[in-house]
C-alpha cells in the first residue's frame, strides 16, 4: 500500500491546495502566484528580490537623464516644421539618440522608474512646439485655412514617436509581476 504525500497549500492562499513549489525557495505556490521564469516557476517574493538586484539607478540619475531627455527632445521638435517630410523617419532616430544619450549619462544603470521618468521628460520636451502647433492650427481654422493642421499632425506624430521609441529602447524585455 502506497502512502499519499501530504497535501500542500499555497503559501499566499492557504485555502488552495497545490503540488507546485517555487524553484528557488521551495515554498508551495498556486498557479495564480507562480511566475514562469527561464529556470522554472518562482514565487512573487523571489522574483521581486531578484528584480531589485537589477535596479541599479542612483537618485541623481533621474535628474540628469530627465534633463538630457527634456533638452534633446525640445531641440528635436524644433526641426519638425523645417523637415516635415522626414518627420516619420527622423522621430524614431531622435528617440534612439535620446535613449542612448541618457544610457551613457547614467552609465548603463537601470530601473523601471528611470525609464518612465525619461519617457515623461521626452514628452515634456516636445510639448512646447506641440502647443504652438495647436494654437497656430486654431488660429488658421478661425481664419478658414486648414494649413495649420499639417503642422499640428506632424508635431503630434513627433511627440508620440520620439517618446515611445526612447522608452522602448531603454526598457527592453521586462518580467511582469
Amino acid at each position: 500500500m502506497s502512502e499519499q504525500p501530504p497535501t500542500l497549500t499555497c503559501y499566499y492562499h492557504p485555502n488552495i491546495e497545490t503540488s507546485l513549489r517555487c524553484s528557488t525557495c521551495e515554498k508551495p505556490i498556486c498557479p495564480k502566484c507562480a511566475i514562469l521564469t527561464p529556470t522554472g516557476y518562482r514565487c512573487k517574493d523571489c522574483v521581486r528580490g531578484q528584480q531589485k538586484a537589477f535596479e541599479t539607478a542612483l537618485w541623481y540619475d533621474y535628474l540628469t537623464s530627465s534633463l538630457i531627455a527634456l533638452v534633446l527632445s525640445f531641440i528635436g521638435s524644433q526641426f519638425i516644421p523645417r523637415l516635415w517630410f522626414f518627420a516619420i523617419i527622423l522621430s524614431p532616430i531622435a528617440g534612439t539618440i535620446i535613449a542612448e544619450a541618457c544610457r551613457a549619462v547614467v552609465q548603463k544603470r537601470r530601473s523601471k522608474r528611470l525609464y518612465q521618468t525619461i519617457a515623461v521628460a521626452t514628452a515634456l520636451g516636445s510639448l512646447p512646439y506641440l502647443l504652438l502647433a495647436i494654437f497656430a492650427s486654431l488660429n488658421a481654422l478661425a481664419s478658414g485655412s486648414f494649413g495649420g493642421l499639417i503642422s499640428l499632425a506632424l508635431q503630434a506624430l513627433y511627440s508620440f514617436l520620439v517618446t515611445s521609441t526612447a522608452y522602448y529602447r531603454l526598457s527592453g524585455i521586462q518580467i511582469k509581476i
